[in-house]
C-alpha cells in the first residue's frame, strides 16, 4: 500500500508551517507501511486543530465533540475489536476536558493508538494557556504568566499505568513513523505524545530541541536493546546514579565509553527506568523552561513498550463465556423466561 491510499480528497486546512501537517503525512505513512486495509482503519477525534484528522484520511473517522474522543474510541474498539482504530487529540482537549478519559482507557488498556499533539497552547481558539503550557507562560487567558505547574502526559500515562509511551517531534519524520508502526503493533492502548509547533500562537516552542543545529545535543531517541548515546559525535551517553544521601536515582550525562552507559530496555515491566527517561528535559519540575541550562536530553522514540491484557479482549471473551453457559441464546428465549402478566 501507498500513503496516498490513505489521503483523502478534504483540502488539509491546518496553517502553513503547522506542525500537524507532517504528523498527518507520518500518519498516512505508516498507515501504508502497516498494511492494514483502509475500511479495517477508524480514526477517531475530539475538537481542536488537531482533532480535524479523521476528514483527512481516508478510512472510517468519527470527529466527536470536545474531549470525547477517548470514550468513542473505547465504544467503537470494544464493539468491533476487528478493527485498527487511531485516536487524534491535543494537549487541551486530550488532558483538560477530555482528561478522565484520557486515564482511563490507559488504566484499562483499551487496545488504541493514541497520537495526542502537544504544542502548549490551545491553537483552535485562538491562544490561550493549556494544560501543558509552562508555568509563568503569558498568553490571551495568563496575561500576567499562568502560576499553574503544567501536566506531564508522561506521569499521567505512567501513573495510570500505561503499557506503550513514545514521544516524537513534528520535524523527525522518520521517529515519527518508527512510533506509530511500533504503536499499531503495540497490543494495548499505545500513547505517542507529538511534539508539534504552532506557528500562530506558539511558535518555537519546541526549539530547544527541533532546531536542527541543537537537535543533536539536546534529544535522544531511543532504540530498544540499544546503548543509550548522543549528541553530535555520538560521545555521550545516559547512566543512572544513586544520590548518597536521599538515595533518590536519577540520570546523568557520562562518556560513551564509559560501561555505565546503559541499553535502552522498553520491555521492562518496572516503569521506574522509563519514568526517569521520561521526565528528562529543558524544564523543571515546576514546568519553567531553563533551555541550554538542561542537563539532560529529551527522549524521544518509544519510552515504554510491555504487554498485558487488553481492555477489549477481556470483554470479549467474558462475552463468549457468558454465551457458552447461557440457556437463552437469542432475545425471544431470553424474554420468554422472564415473569410476565397479561393484561
Amino acid at each position: 500500500m501507498q500513503a496516498s491510499d490513505f489521503k483523502s480528497d478534504q483540502y488539509v486546512r491546518f496553517c502553513p508551517g503547522c506542525g500537524d501537517h507532517a504528523i498527518c503525512m507520518a500518519l498516512q505513512k505508516s498507515m501504508a507501511q502497516i498494511g492494514i486495509p483502509t475500511h479495517q482503519v477508524a480514526v477517531i477525534s475530539g475538537i481542536g486543530c488537531s482533532s480535524r484528522m479523521p476528514h483527512y484520511l481516508n478510512t472510517y473517522g468519527f470527529n466527536t465533540i470536545h474531549g470525547r474522543g477517548g470514550a468513542v474510541a473505547t465504544g467503537v474498539k470494544t464493539s468491533h475489536p476487528e478493527l485498527t482504530v487511531w485516536q487524534m487529540s491535543g494537549d487541551g482537549d486530550c488532558l483538560a476536558i477530555g482528561g478522565n478519559h484520557f486515564i482511563h482507557e490507559i488504566r484499562r488498556n483499551v487496545d488504541l493508538n493514541v497520537c495526542m499533539f502537544n504544542n502548549r497552547i490551545y491553537g483552535l481558539t485562538k491562544g490561550q494557556y493549556s494544560p501543558t503550557s509552562p508555568k509563568g507562560f503569558v498568553s490571551k487567558s495568563s496575561p500576567f504568566g499562568t502560576v499553574e505547574r503544567p501536566f506531564v502526559p508522561a506521569q499521567l500515562v505512567l501513573g495510570a499505568g500505561g503499557t506503550f509511551f513514545a514521544r516524537t517531534l513534528d520535524v523527525d519524520m522518520p521517529t515519527t513513523v518508527d512510533c506509530m508502526v511500533a504503536a499499531q503493533q503495540h497490543k494495548g492502548c499505545s500513547i505517542i505524545e507529538c511534539l508539534v509547533n504552532c506557528v500562530i500562537f506558539n511558535n518555537g516552542t519546541h526549539a530547544w530541541i527541533a532546531d536542527r543545529e541543537q537537535r543533536a545535543e539536546h534529544s535522544i531517541i531511543l532504540k530498544h536493546g540499544e546503548k543509550m548515546i548522543f549528541g553530535k559525535e555520538n560521545d555521550k551517553g545516559l547512566a543512572v546514579e544513586i544520590d548518597p544521601v536521599t538515595f533518590v536515582p536519577k540520570m546523568i550525562v557520562v562518556p560513551a565509553d564509559d560501561p555505565r552507559v546503559l541499553t535502552h530496555d522498553a520491555t521492562q515491566p518496572d516503569p521506574t527506568l522509563h519514568r526517569l527517561l521520561a521526565l528528562m528535559g529543558p524544564t523543571d519540575p515546576n514546568g519553567v523552561f531553563v533551555g541550554g541550562d538542561a542537563p539532560l536530553p529529551v527522549a524521544l522514540g518509544v519510552i515504554r513498550n510491555v504487554e498485558a491484557e487488553t481492555y477489549d479482549a477481556a470483554v470479549s471473551a467474558q462475552i463468549a463465556e457468558v454465551r457458552s453457559k447461557a440457556k437463552a441464546q437469542t432475545f425471544d428465549e431470553l424474554t420468554s423466561t422472564l415473569e410476565s402478566w397479561e393484561m
